[in-house]
């Protein structure tokens, strides 16, 4: 019974434990975040098809190539403060109106692509294509800013990781619906420890 299940779900068993490793590193400000990152999306990537979700699975992709990004911007930043990491920030106005703008746009363009594309390529259609979409705007959105390390993505994270565990919920995925349990309550913990980063940071400023 238990080798039959490992056997089903051992993709989703790695993804998952890459994925945890990710969510440490990630709170950690460690860049090698971004590389169990590419790891963890490409099992999910392969889980998510299977699934049906194909907005997920698309996010993936999306995944593969912002951890690339995420790598040379936080090496790029590293480099140009001479910290051992890259400053956490804060979003300013200006750049928060043009992010949710940004998100109505990912939004009705994913929710467009999941009720059309399927029908097209004459694949099954995706089962809860308007929270499917989402999830998958916020995690675009959310992993851009933390590629920028603005500290306001793990709030975002903290919303789309609630409703991904409902969704999983829903799609039986049960390992899956224990880490995006633990997501929602590290993107908390995250939050926290960024802000007290940031506080100590700001503080060891003004002392110099």
């Amino acid at each position: 019974m238990i080798i039959d299940w490992l056997a089903q779900h051992w993709m989703e068993l790695l993804g998952t434990l890459f994925a945890l490793l990710y969510l440490y590193l990630s709170v950690r400000e460690n860049i090698w975040l971004w590389l169990t990152g590419f790891v963890s999306s490409f099992f999910y990537l392969i889980v998510f098809f299977g699934e049906r979700l194909y907005a997920d699975m698309g996010l993936q992709v999306y995944y593969l190539v912002i951890s690339v990004y995420g790598w040379l911007v936080w090496k790029m930043g590293r480099e140009k403060s001479g910290r051992p990491k890259m400053p956490v920030s804060r979003i300013d106005e200006s750049l928060g109106v043009k992010l949710v703008l940004a998100g109505m746009v990912i939004y009705i363009v994913v929710v467009v692509a999941l009720l059309k594309l399927p029908v097209y390529l004459g694949i099954p259609t995706s089962d809860l294509p308007y929270w499917d979409a989402l999830t998958t705007t916020g995690g675009i959105v959310a992993t851009w800013m933390l590629a920028r390390k603005k500290i306001e993505h793990w709030l975002v994270w903290v919303v789309v990781d609630l409703v991904s565990t409902g969704m999983y919920v829903y799609k039986g995925l049960t390992v899956t619906v224990v880490l995006y349990a633990i997501y929602t309550l590290v993107a908390v913990v995250g939050y926290r420890e960024w802000k007290q980063q940031m506080i100590t940071r700001d503080k060891n400023v003004h002392q110099g």
